[in-house]
């Protein structure tokens, strides 16, 4: 049996006082297509059944439909592992689960933000030099590009090395989008770094680079910098650990972070994200583990839930990631639905 499933699940822990409160969505990597929202008691407040497996995971839009980022059935075969975590079948569902809007795109991996006018994301494209790289788009309602920005015309390989624990299958392997203002920040993968790219000049007008960053996810903007889910696959001087971490954009200085007490006992080697909350407080996934938490601004837990469904991957994709899995790529935390 999965070590994870003889301890604890659902919700474990809720300070009712100290907490956001709210209504938290995740779409199990290996749920079929399922999506959960859930009350801040652990109780299931609304499901959807979506029609493929998640390529990643599902937000709330502003009209209180489903935005779900599908597992594309027919994703170009790109590399061994490209089907782990691929998407490509992008889908907006009302409440009752009828499909009202659709975009694919068979090169699409990774992350992508749902915006008022379309999408941005991520998608896996042939370098000059031959090797697998990464083009952003963003694509109108209507499904045509209407801006897009290629890695190889402005980042150098030998400025954003691969780290030694990744494969060269794929560089940098941008895991995920953020647009605000007219900047997108990408974060890269393979090489630990996230750079902000005006969306006019197409220039990269910041970055932030290893060590300060280590394999990380998920850029979000605060209003007091940068935060980010920092892996920790490999980090100097230091056994494996995840952490949150917020720099300030200005100075790049370390303004605030989390790390468990006992930092291994908190890190995920693949997905994961964060949220500011409106309290203050930070949403975190723990993604590999299926392990959703709470924290305030002074690292104290105060919700916990641990997915408590498991499964494995479909074959083929179980030879890379073994065993039954609980994991989701992101969760999201919504102060109102409906």
């Amino acid at each position: 049996m999965t070590t994870l499933k003889r301890r604890r699940l659902g919700l474990t822990h809720w300070d009712e006082q100290k907490s956001a409160g709210g209504f938290t969505l995740f779409a199990p990597q290996t749920g079929n297509g399922r999506v959960v929202l859930l009350r801040d008691d652990g109780e299931v407040e609304h499901e959807w059944q979506m029609p493929v497996r998640p390529g990643r995971d599902a937000v709330i839009l502003p009209n209180g439909n489903l935005g779900y980022n599908g597992s594309h059935k027919t994703s170009v075969n790109l590399y061994a592992p490209w089907d782990v975590w691929h998407g490509g079948h992008f889908m907006e569902a009302t409440p009752e689960g009828d499909i009202v809007w659709e975009h694919e795109d068979i090169y699409h991996h990774h992350d992508a933000e749902w915006l008022d006018d379309g999408l941005l994301y991520c998608a896996a494209e042939v370098a000059p030099n031959g090797r697998q790289s990464d083009v952003v788009k963003k694509v109108n309602r209507a499904g045509e590009t209407v801006w897009e920005w290629n890695v190889w015309e402005h980042l150098k390989e030998e400025d954003w090395p691969i780290h030694e624990c990744f494969s060269g299958d794929h560089w940098p392997m941008i895991n995920g989008v953020k647009k605000h203002d007219n900047l997108v920040y990408l974060s890269l993968r393979v090489c630990s770094g996230i750079i902000a790219v005006d969306m006019n000049t197409k220039e990269i007008v910041w970055e932030l680079k290893y060590p300060q960053v280590a394999q990380q996810h998920c850029p979000v903007i605060t209003d007091k910098g940068l935060l980010c889910f920092d892996n920790g696959n490999i980090r100097p001087g230091t056994v494996h650990h995840s952490r949150v971490v917020e720099y300030d954009l200005k100075t790049k200085e370390l303004v605030w972070s989390y790390v468990d007490e006992m930092p291994p006992s908190f890190f995920s080697p693949y997905m994961g994200s964060v949220q500011r909350l409106w309290n203050g407080n930070t949403f975190i996934c723990e993604s590999a583990f299926g392990r959703l938490f709470e924290v305030t601004p002074e690292g104290e837990t105060v919700w916990e839930y641990v997915i408590p469904d498991f499964a494995e991957y479909p074959s083929s994709l179980n030879k890379f990631i073994t065993g039954e899995q609980n994991s989701c790529f992101k969760a999201h935390r919504y102060q109102w639905y409906q």
